[in-house]
């Protein structure tokens, strides 16, 4: 026992003697400047959460902007010092166009290092030179974003059609004074089928570039949109890593069905890094570092189809980077329900991140789980936690069950390789109701169905089962990596939580669980089982889940008579 009690304490004088890295941003700009010209420094703020000094070290990704660290001074936008992470652009030479790199700042002795900021800058301005805008005749609307550093002076006009077209700010801005606007055209009641017309022009620009009248081309169709998301596929890669897939959604923003015919793509640079795979409406994109230099490269993904807007041409990037050790993104360990930061002993989590692994991504094979998978390993304070998936940028894992409450570090290691370390907050019991989409996992013990609105509805009387994670150690206590009990005595939740059902008008009825505990023979699974009693609400309500001092998500699930 005082062997426990002084590994607690010189865990928490390390946690506590550690410097922490704060940004008051993640992000400069966009900023905007005129082709052949240089925009006005800028500054980012970094600041030290914990104890002793930081120590940082700034790199940047791309040649058109540097980064250097200033000496400690008073913060501008919060209490104590910080130290000004400044920016310098050397843009003049850059051709029109976005561009967006990256600033690394590290600090080899800091917890939550390192963090990147992402610098954008639009070379010619952000004004667009078109808006093309496809709306079906049902009141619905669609927009082209876009923002600058100036509050403009808009001129909105439409030549038929009557007033369709308009130009929105979508706030005051940030402390880097980036305005946000949307260029919108919205279907008229009695505007028929057909193409209108009209301009938004625009002064005031500090950027003479985006002094300029844009022309507005507005279908309203009743043939398919394509929409996409993403709106932009964006990948970073470290040089000589594995390929690395992920799904494009191609939906459908008009009327009809939307069919797709071909998925293509093409490349400014870097040869045939970008790829595109299409089964029937799904589609998947690949971006391969293989023979790339460092740098960024882009390129175009067009989705052709029976939609009036065909092709959809969606932009694509690839920044790639050095091969280093795995780095966690700070703020990037979430439990594995909702993705938010709610963690307790016991959870399963995702620490999130690049170069976690070198290998291809693959999951456990067996209980109890081991705490190495595909040379991958996370520690927790220390500890090895056990293991259920592995990738390039996310890894799976198990808070251990004895992590005491309160902060801790997660650090992974690749191949032997220790990488950075982040601070979590570890709470006694942090519930999440584990989401898919918009539905939660709620399955009706009457025919085993999944209780959501793509699904069917429960009724009064259903014996609901509502899965989790995140409800902390149980009683028995069931070792880290291993299953829970499948006989009794089960591994339950005690004391016991409540069910919580309600809607804003017909207000709340709180329920007690026949169940609450561990999914018997899982891992890091829980289940609450409850019965609606005869006078639950009727409608579309909301659940969640609470107890002493703990409060889950909310999900909404739809109770009929």
């Amino acid at each position: 026992m005082f062997y426990y009690a002084a590994l607690a304490l010189a865990l928490c004088v390390s946690l506590e003697a550690a410097p922490k890295l704060r940004l008051v941003t993640t992000t400069v700009g966009p900023v905007s400047v005129s082709q052949g010209a240089n925009p006005s420094n800028q500054t980012v703020e970094a600041y030290n959460a914990g104890d002793g000094n930081l120590n940082l070290a700034a790199a940047s990704s791309v040649p058109w902007v540097s980064a250097s660290v200033g000496s400690a001074r008073p913060c501008n936008l919060r209490e104590g010092n910080c130290l000004p992470v400044n920016f310098q652009f050397q843009t003049n030479s850059l051709a029109v166009g976005t561009y967006t790199g990256t600033v690394t700042l590290s600090d080899g002795g800091a917890l939550d290092a390192p963090q990147n900021i992402t610098v954008t800058v639009q070379v010619g301005g952000g004004v667009p030179s078109e808006a093309n805008l496809y709306v079906a005749p049902n009141g619905s609307s669609d927009e082209v974003r876009f923002s600058t550093n100036s509050v403009l002076v808009p001129n909105v006009n439409t030549s038929s059609g009557g007033s369709w077209l308009s130009l929105a700010l979508e706030g005051s801005g940030s402390f880097r004074f980036v305005f946000p606007y949307r260029i919108i055209g919205r279907h008229q009641e009695g505007m028929a089928e057909g193409t209108y017309t009209g301009t938004v022009a625009v002064s005031n620009s500090q950027v003479g570039a985006e002094n300029k009248t844009v022309p507005v081309r507005l279908q309203v169709t009743s043939q398919p949109i394509s929409r996409s998301a993403p709106a932009e596929m964006s990948f970073r890669l470290a040089a000589g890593a594995r390929a690395l897939e992920s799904p494009l959604t191609i939906y459908n923003g008009g009327l009809g069905t939307l069919t797709l015919s071909d998925a293509t793509t093409t490349t400014a640079s870097g040869g045939t890094w970008l790829t595109v795979t299409r089964n029937g409406n799904s589609v998947t994109v690949k971006a391969d570092p293989a023979g790339l230099s460092n740098g960024v490269y882009t390129g175009t993904i067009s989705i052709a189809s029976n939609a009036a807007n065909s092709p959809l041409r969606i932009p694509a990037r690839l920044e790639v980077v050095s091969a280093g050790a795995p780095t966690a993104a700070f703020g990037g360990v979430l439990n594995s329900a909702n993705f938010d930061d709610g963690l307790a002993p016991g959870s399963v989590a995702a620490v999130f991140g690049e170069q976690l692994s070198s290998q291809a991504a693959g999951a456990a094979s067996g209980i109890p789980l081991a705490d190495q998978l595909n040379g991958v390993r996370v520690l927790v304070n220390g500890q090895a936690a056990p293991l259920y998936y592995t990738s390039y940028n996310q890894v799976n894992f198990q808070v251990p069950v004895n992590t005491p409450v309160g902060e801790a570090t997660v650090k992974v290691e690749r191949d032997g390789t220790a990488g950075n370390s982040v601070a979590v907050q570890i709470a006694e019991r942090a519930p999440r109701i584990i989401q898919i989409g918009n539905n939660g996992i709620v399955v009706n013990a009457r025919d085993g169905s999944m209780v959501n609105f793509a699904g069917r509805a429960a009724k009064p009387g259903d014996v609901l089962t509502i899965y989790l994670v995140g409800m902390g150690v149980t009683t028995p206590v069931v070792a880290t990596g291993t299953s829970a009990p499948a006989a009794e005595p089960l591994a339950r939740v005690t004391p016991e939580p409540r069910v919580i059902l309600g809607s804003p008008f017909m207000g709340t009825i709180v329920l007690d669980a026949l169940y609450a505990g561990l999914t018997p023979s899982l891992v890091g699974l829980y289940q609450i089982n409850v019965e609606l009693p005869a006078d639950v609400p009727i409608g579309d309500i909301f659940l969640g889940v609470e107890g002493d001092g703990y409060r889950s998500n909310n999900i909404m699930i739809p109770i009929r008579d």
